[in-house]
């Protein structure tokens, strides 16, 4: 049984067939799928589609870097009550200068309020950084010993940032579909962090692995990472499923799976 750590269910691109996209999730082994938000509206549909997929979907709250414009404040004050049940994490929050730093200090603020968040309920957070990092590290290292984990969702840096990113503890790294791309330093550098610092993540629907890169992408298409992963790793699928798998319930505070998926 796998954890697609990292899947936006609730977009648009999955609303005329969610039911199958589901279905072959599980028979593609998928036990579970953990479901961030980036905004109010998104924090509340995640809720509802994990009610309806009660034990399998599990939602996050949070205020996306690229959904902070001008009413970032009246957002993150409508987010704070709801913190809390059924919300597993934080997220997805962090960071993302890639496009503009237009609104650069206002996510800065949103992010530290939430990296508050997850330091006053004891929730994980789901981070997403680009073209970042340094700023990133540079607000969590106030918070070290009191962040209670989470995941560095995407990660396709080097050795060098995996290793600034690890130094804190109960972290791991959100390995999706880049790993399988022909350009991607991945494979090169997997092998230098511990497997039991790697949970495994879609994005979906965005970031589809080879051989389905361009087309929408869903859980069902974990496989191929896992695979990959094995290879760069040295070790089998199933290895790589079950210490992923791990890795997830103890960040994300999820019981353990007691059956094989069916």
């Amino acid at each position: 049984m796998i954890i697609d750590t990292h899947i936006h269910l609730d977009g648009e691109e999955f609303a005329d067939d969610v039911e199958l996209v589901v279905e072959r999730a599980r028979e593609a082994g998928v036990g579970r799928m953990l479901l961030p938000a980036i905004d109010v509206g998104t924090t509340k549909k995640v809720a509802i589609l994990a009610e309806k997929l009660e034990g399998f979907a599990f939602p996050m709250i949070g205020l996306h870097p690229e959904e902070v414009k001008d009413d970032w404040r009246e957002q993150l004050d409508t987010l704070r009550p709801m913190v809390g049940e059924p919300y597993i994490a934080i997220g997805e929050i962090g960071l993302d200068f890639y496009w503009s730093r237009e609104y650069e200090q206002q996510q800065l603020e949103a992010f530290e309020q939430q990296v508050v968040w997850s330091v006053e309920t004891g929730l994980p957070l789901m981070i997403h950084c680009r073209k970042a990092q340094n700023e990133m590290v540079g607000i969590m290292k106030r918070y070290k010993d009191k962040l209670p984990g989470g995941v560095f969702h995407c990660f396709t840096g080097n050795e060098k940032e995996a290793e600034q990113l690890l130094a804190f503890d109960r972290f791991s790294l959100g390995i999706g579909g880049v790993l399988t791309f022909k350009k991607s330093n991945l494979p090169s550098v997997l092998p230098s962090i511990p497997l039991q610092r790697i949970v495994l993540e879609t994005d979906a629907p965005y970031m589809a692995p080879v051989p389905m890169r361009g087309k929408r992408n869903e859980s069902s298409y974990l496989k191929y990472v896992v695979e990959k992963m094995a290879e760069c790793y040295g070790t089998t699928v199933e290895e790589v499923e079950r210490v992923t798998t791990t890795n997830a319930e103890h960040i994300f505070n999820l019981r353990p799976s007691l059956e094989p998926n069916t």
